[in-house]
């Protein structure tokens, strides 16, 4: 009996033995996860775009204004009028102006008075002077006094012909045939005409035809031609995409904090007038399109290995000899450099023009984190104890 309960227990040690020897036993080591990230080159399309954000205005919009002070007496016309050529927008009140050129008018007819009473003398002193009555100086002054009055006479004509533009300069007409689509003043406001001439209205001779004034980096505008076509959204209807074409892309730069942009015009048919003055437009351009050709993503073109790597890169040529190359994995998985020609882009994928690369091949797109390796995603080979059941 005592044999048995040795031999039970010296069993049971065994067991618990190898328990604690499988509990511990170190687990098979995990792979390590791939240095570098890839990816694989493709054949597919790439369309090039330029994008950019723009405001929609009328392709002539006319600022109405006055060249005289005045308060507002009458408004005839309001927001969204169609207004004819020379209808009446609105009047000043007229009483100082018509003060003003009857004033005018009596300095006129004083003028004249003066003259005429010049002219009498003159004549009686050139008969005063045929008798020598009179010296040919006395003679000579009468007839300056008849020029001097003749002067004073056109001055008044000009000082009442002035009043009576500013007369009818009171009366605000509309110097284009369009609708009005802004007025800035009320009846009873003041108006003061001094340097620079309030704007009353404005008026856009036609919103059939609108226009898009965008800002195109000069990165990209070397891409843009005149009459190319354009498509933009804008946020009434973002449903709906708009067509367009390029008519003029300006020549003087705009320059803000170093970012040196340009002026590119869109004309835009508007004939059912949905799209509005000021709207938001976000305009795209195709400017390069390629149909089934090798790709290979923008990261790669991008990617630059470490220094301390010890791949097959050789020295770090300098700036100006630098060529667009990608790198690609050799079968001990060291980095090897391709040099390529690119073309167009749509910011994600690239087109390969020329270079030693095929469809499949697998490009590094960028390197993995140091942390990322030894994780291993989460899945790392770690070497801690497991306990196999």
């Amino acid at each position: 009996m005592a044999l048995s309960k040795t031999a039970l227990m010296m069993a049971s040690l065994i067991m618990i033995g190898g328990v604690v020897a499988f509990a511990y036993w170190p687990g098979e080591k995990t792979q390590s996860p791939e240095r570098y990230r890839t990816q694989a080159v493709d054949r597919g399309d790439i369309v090039q775009i330029v994008t950019a954000n723009g405001t929609l205005n009328p392709v002539v919009l006319v600022s109405v204004g006055t060249q005289v002070s005045g308060t507002v007496r009458k408004l005839v016309a309001d927001f969204n009028d169609h207004v004819k050529e020379d209808q009446v927008l609105a009047e000043l009140d007229p009483a100082l102006f018509k003060a003003e050129v009857k004033k005018s008018e009596a300095n006129v007819v004083i003028a004249q008075a003066a003259l005429e009473l010049a002219r009498i003398r003159i004549n009686r002193m050139a008969v005063l002077q045929s008798k020598n009555l009179v010296s040919k100086d006395e003679l000579d002054e009468a007839r300056q006094q008849v020029n001097e009055k003749g002067g004073q006479l056109k001055l008044a004509e000009a000082q009442l012909e002035r009043d009576s533009i500013n007369l009818r300069n009171s009366v605000i007409r509309s110097p284009i045939s369009g609708v009005v689509v802004a007025r800035s003043v009320d009846i009873g406001q003041t108006v003061a005409a001094s340097f620079q001439t309030p704007t009353l209205f404005q008026i856009a001779q036609d919103l059939r035809q609108m226009q898009i004034n965008t800002s195109i980096a000069e990165a990209d505008v070397g891409m843009l031609k005149p009459d190319m076509a354009v498509t933009f959204t804008v946020d009434a209807y973002p449903d709906q995409r708009f067509q367009g074409r390029i008519r003029q892309v300006r020549l003087g730069p705009t320059i803000q904090q170093n970012v040196v942009t340009y002026n590119v015009v869109v004309d835009v048919d508007n004939k059912d007038e949905r799209l509005l003055p000021g709207m938001t437009a976000y305009v795209s351009v195709t400017t390069g399109e390629r149909k089934n050709v090798l790709r290979v993503p923008n990261a790669a073109l991008s990617f630059q290995p470490r220094r301390d790597n010890n791949d097959e890169r050789g020295s770090r040529p300098a700036a100006k000899d630098r060529k667009t190359q990608v790198y690609r994995l050799d079968a001990q998985g060291k980095l090897k450099p391709v040099v390529v020609e690119v073309g167009v882009t749509d910011n994600t994928l690239t087109e390969i023009v020329e270079g030693d690369l095929k469809p499949g091949d697998e490009v590094v797109t960028r390197e993995r984190r140091r942390r990322d390796r030894e994780e291993g995603g989460g899945d790392s080979g770690s070497r801690g104890p497991r306990i196999r059941m």
